[in-house]
């Protein structure tokens, strides 16, 4: 493994109040590869305390900070800028993410919205992990999905959607597609990040970013668009 690889990092979101539940079964799975392939991993346990919601107040687009700073946004958004790849994993709740990682995400992504701080994100490797029970995941994965597609995160994918069932930790490790399909998604991960690496080292530049026009779909008072 050359020192490239042993440099690599990606930082890893677990939505869930359960510190170790179904959640955290998947995403160990992952841990297994990336540990044998010497990528760096970083755990970020939302656990059960508060978590705040955005209120869109905009102080983060003048200070580059979310306005609350006890419920680690900030932390994880600077940890952003030296990481290479995301993972966001949720339980699923009434068939959608857990309230409290759409929290966590609605404020790492409004105040990573200033122009420095989004390079933070830009074209690094990201994934959605959902876990339920029984049903509910794919639109749990669609609306993780959403953060990666507004922020230019080449979405990874795997063998099947990224998703494990189970209702306690030792069902999730019966599911054998569950724990296949996250050590592939895995996999696919570290080639992500391999490729994106020998781009940069070949000369192949980052796509031009255009951010000049912002519409409101609001006719003006003439009729006129």
């Amino acid at each position: 493994m050359n020192q490239e690889d042993n440099e690599k990092k990606v930082m890893i979101v677990n939505g869930s109040s359960h510190t170790n539940g179904t959640t955290m079964v998947a995403i160990e799975e992952m841990i297994k590869v990336f540990d044998a392939e010497k990528i760096e991993t970083e755990v970020v346990q939302l656990g059960g305390k508060p978590i705040a919601d955005c209120l869109q107040c905009n102080v983060c687009q003048k200070t580059g900070e979310c306005v609350f700073k006890d419920d680690g946004v900030n932390e994880f958004v600077k940890k952003a800028e030296d990481a290479d790849g995301f993972v966001f994993a949720t339980p699923v709740y009434f068939a959608h993410p857990s309230g409290r990682i759409f929290s966590f995400l609605d404020r790492v992504f409004y105040s990573a919205g200033s122009e420095e701080i989004y390079k933070a994100f830009q074209f690094k490797p990201g994934a959605a992990i959902a876990v339920a029970r029984r049903g509910g995941c794919s639109a749990t994965i669609d609306a993780l999905n959403k953060y990666f597609g507004i922020a230019q995160i080449p979405i990874a994918s795997s063998t099947y959607w990224n998703m494990t069932h189970g209702l306690t930790a030792d069902e999730a490790f019966k599911d054998e597609e569950g724990m296949q399909t996250m050590s592939n998604l895995a996999r696919n991960m570290v080639w992500m990040m391999r490729c994106f690496e020998l781009g940069k080292k070949n000369g192949v530049p980052y796509p031009q970013t255009a951010t000049e026009a912002c519409t409101n779909f609001i006719r003006r008072d003439d009729g006129q668009r």
